[in-house]
């Protein structure tokens, strides 16, 4: 087996990475470029989990070529002057996450890569080692865990690994479903909305509906803990929000095939709340760190319409998180907490760090030394109080006297 080039460095000391992962996007939105894309996704055995000499001839002469001209037009509907809004909230959300570590003297490498599509994992990663990286954390921007997600970028980076000679030490984040910093995010996200645009009015049934992303049922029974980090994150958000069950409902969206999937799904309970009289639904995608095509175009125009066509009155679609400032923090935290104990403080950082533990080591030897001094006089006091007790007044050895 022939493995990559390596770069030489010579002892140097290596650098430490963060490298982000999303799902991916067509490179434009044109059938030929959506075929390419989904060709890749839907030829993952971890998200369509049937024998491809079952599955790749149904793909490929039936799938691809209806769903990549359907698929480009929505891209169409939502793709912006700068590209994918996928990509562009990813790449913005590495640059200030970058940012907010080096302010923090982290000297860290920061990039990021898509699962599918490009740039790929592989590319990334192969940069990463020619920058001199030898430490890379994985950080999915998959909140909740699942096999078709986070397994999967998971299952790419080591597949990189496998090709390279010189391997770097490899930390991956699981999942961050119920981190307080991701939870208060989401938090001020809804209430920026609602802030700016009037919160619902839950007392007149007005309504909050999470819609998160779907994956098929059989994966519950299976052990995939998707569906109950969903829940969890729900429950959080409800909680934070001052919401319960009924005034925050859960759903699930982007259902493929004839298969059952995790329910109650989105579309129909949309239209549910509009024949049902509902007048106001706002929908927000906690699972969806970035807006994309389930966002922008299955709920905001799908989704829309949906609960209006059935008789609806005010839709509000709430933005995903995208740049906001809590998400960036909160992405800060994760990353922090796991890249604990690799060197990857900055110069400054390290003397800053060095000059707190030295402040701080004397701070804890001055308050030993007076808790010390604090207990030897207390331990004195009650000795001299114990030996004056014990002492015979003078009365005593008078009488004792005249006894004798």
């Amino acid at each position: 087996m022939r493995f990559d080039p390596e770069p030489i460095s010579h002892g140097q000391s290596g650098k430490t990475a963060v490298l982000l992962i999303n799902l991916g996007t067509p490179d434009e939105p044109r059938p030929a470029a959506v075929r390419r894309y989904l060709r890749e996704f839907l030829s993952d055995p971890r998200v369509v989990e049937i024998p491809s000499l079952v599955w790749q001839p149904l793909l490929r002469l039936v799938i691809l070529p209806f769903r990549s001209r359907q698929s480009a037009q929505k891209y169409a509907t939502v793709w912006t002057r700068d590209g994918s809004p996928l990509k562009v909230n990813t790449e913005h959300q590495t640059n200030a996450l970058r940012a907010l570590l080096h302010a923090n003297d982290y000297d860290v490498v920061v990039d990021y890569a898509m699962r599918y599509g490009n740039p790929s994992i592989p590319e990334r990663i192969r940069a990463l080692r020619q920058n001199g990286v030898e430490r890379i954390l994985v950080l999915p921007l998959y909140p909740q865990y699942s096999s078709s997600t986070t397994a999967t970028a998971s299952d790419a980076v080591f597949r990189v690994l496998g090709r390279l000679r010189n391997q770097p030490d490899v930390r991956t984040v699981r999942d961050y479903h119920d981190h307080p910093a991701y939870i208060e995010a989401l938090r001020q996200q809804v209430e920026g909305y609602w802030l700016q645009n009037g919160r619902p009015d839950f007392a007149a049934g007005e309504r909050l509906l999470l819609s998160f992303h779907g994956v098929p049922r059989r994966t519950l029974d299976l052990g995939d803990p998707y569906h109950d980090q969903c829940v969890r994150t729900a429950r959080l958000l409800a909680a934070a929000l001052g919401l319960d069950e009924t005034t925050c409902r859960l759903t699930f969206q982007s259902r493929f095939g004839k298969a059952e999937w995790l329910q109650p799904y989105t579309a129909p309970t949309l239209e549910e709340l509009g024949r049902g009289g509902t007048p106001r639904v706002d929908v927000f995608c906690p699972g969806f760190t970035s807006d994309c095509l389930e966002t922008l175009e299955e709920i905001n125009m799908e989704g829309r319409h949906a609960y209006l066509s059935a008789g609806g009155k005010s839709f509000h679609f709430i933005p995903c998180l995208n740049g906001a400032s809590a998400w960036i923090t909160a992405l800060g935290e994760i990353a922090a907490r796991h890249l604990q104990g690799w060197p990857v403080l900055s110069p400054q950082g390290e003397a800053d760090a060095s000059a707190a533990a030295v402040a701080s080591t004397r701070q804890r030897q001055v308050a030993a030394v007076a808790a010390f001094e604090e207990a030897s006089a207390a331990a004195a006091a009650a000795a001299q109080a114990q030996m004056q007790t014990s002492l015979p007044s003078e009365g005593a050895h008078g009488e004792a006297g005249a006894r004798s």
